[in-house]
């Protein structure tokens, strides 16, 4: 079929140019020049748990390097050893000449980790979620997501041929309602954050999984921000409300516990087996760099071995979700290592930034349009290297901050 001709361009007409919406942003310039933009903030050096910002050290709270992995030597020395053993990166896709024996060992073990028949490593966390998903829902398929999950979820969902549903945050008799209208013809599929990465909070995976089943819905639970830190064994929010075996796909990053990045998914053999050979994001990127791949192998070693870092990061987050409430502030209904500070609106919440950073902390503001207008916070997050004598200079700070800008009494 020709395609139409377009209308002639009369003299003296506007013509649109695609770069009009780019040259008239002014938002975040008028942010950089009054002093109140807290974004690509240059790190100059960094431990685990401190960063350097022009010459000025803050203890870092706005890390998801939950357990602390990203400066251990014995990690560090792994990424080394793979990078001269394979070179710095593989320069190919998976699909063709980017599988290592590394590769395949480090999905042999994730698989093993999560209790599942196979697993596929991608090379960022986004990319997992846009390549399983859109490589299972189908054209007459639906897929259901609760409104508040990760915007790779969102992409993943929209990128799709399926029909995309979405229910209001924990809103389960929501969820059960959309899954009831769904025609039984059509394929179903429930995605769910493990841990919400701004509120802190959890699903009721339990109550889920029960839905999801009377629907005869596949389930995936994306574990990012769990992983390492909830359940017995450190396998996420799925582990932890004891649900792993009937949550169909699990998702990781390795970008937070794993201290490096790439992504996985983790199911059934014949699954997973599909995914490898539909899923675009894997077969026409490159695969995860050696180093990066040893990072996570020699991370996922160290988090079997070492318990007492999941033990210290929960305890480390208790204390200060206890410190943030007998202060005043609004913590939602954080459960987990993420605990927001809700400011309420935008500019008190640059303020407060801003002060913190000054008085050497290093937090994220999160605005709209991740959150509500009137739901502006700050979000901390924890780690098993925090020391106590960070927790206390934290804990002052935002004491002194927050009555100093009369958010707390």
């Amino acid at each position: 079929m020709q395609e139409p001709t377009p209308p002639p361009v009369l003299e003296g007409q506007e013509v649109a140019d695609l770069f009009k919406k780019a040259y008239s942003y002014t938002r975040a310039r008028e942010a950089q020049a009054s002093g109140y933009y807290p974004y690509f903030v240059p790190i100059g050096d960094s431990s685990a748990n401190e960063v350097v910002v022009d010459g000025h050290t803050l203890i870092m709270v706005g890390s998801n390097n939950y357990l602390g992995y990203t400066h251990d030597p014995r990690v560090m020395e792994a990424a080394a050893a793979a990078a001269r053993q394979y070179g710095t990166g593989c320069t190919g896709s998976r699909f063709l000449n980017g599988t290592l024996d590394i590769h395949e060992k480090l999905e042999n073990d994730l698989a093993a980790f999560c209790k599942k028949e196979s697993a596929l490593v991608f090379s960022t966390g986004f990319q997992t979620n846009l390549g399983t998903i859109t490589s299972l829902v189908g054209r007459d398929d639906v897929v259901v997501m609760d409104k508040l999950d990760h915007a790779s979820i969102v992409d993943g969902c929209r990128l799709s041929f399926g029909e995309t549903r979405r229910y209001k945050h924990n809103n389960l008799q929501e969820l059960d309602s959309i899954l009831s209208k769904v025609h039984p013809k059509k394929g179903r599929m429930v995605v769910v954050d493990g841990v919400f990465s701004m509120e802190g909070d959890m699903p009721d995976l339990p109550q889920i999984v029960e839905i999801s089943k009377r629907h005869n819905a596949r389930l995936l639970v994306d574990e990012a921000h769990a992983v390492g830190v909830m359940g017995e064994t450190g396998i996420g929010a799925s582990e932890e409300q004891g649900v792993i075996d009937d949550v169909d796909l699990l998702v990781g990053t390795f970008s937070k516990s794993f201290a490096s990045i790439g992504g996985y998914v983790a199911g059934e053999e014949a699954v997973i087996h599909y995914m490898k050979h539909h899923a675009r994001s894997l077969i026409f990127s490159a695969s995860m760099p050696p180093y990066a791949v040893a990072t996570v192998q020699k991370t996922l070693d160290l988090m079997k071995a070492e318990p007492e870092r999941r033990q210290r990061v929960k305890d480390v987050a208790a204390r200060m979700r206890n410190e943030f409430k007998s202060m005043g502030f609004d913590i939602a209904n954080s459960q987990t290592p993420i605990v927001p500070v809700v400011i309420g609106d935008l500019q008190p919440t640059f303020m407060f930034w801003k002060r913190l950073f000054e008085e050497g902390i290093f937090v994220n503001p999160v605005v709209p349009p991740a959150v509500p207008a009137t739901s502006c916070l700050l979000r901390t997050s924890y780690m098993a290297t925090h020391t106590d004598a960070h927790l206390d200079r934290i804990a002052s700070t935002f004491k002194k901050v927050g009555r100093e800008l009369g958010l707390i009494p």
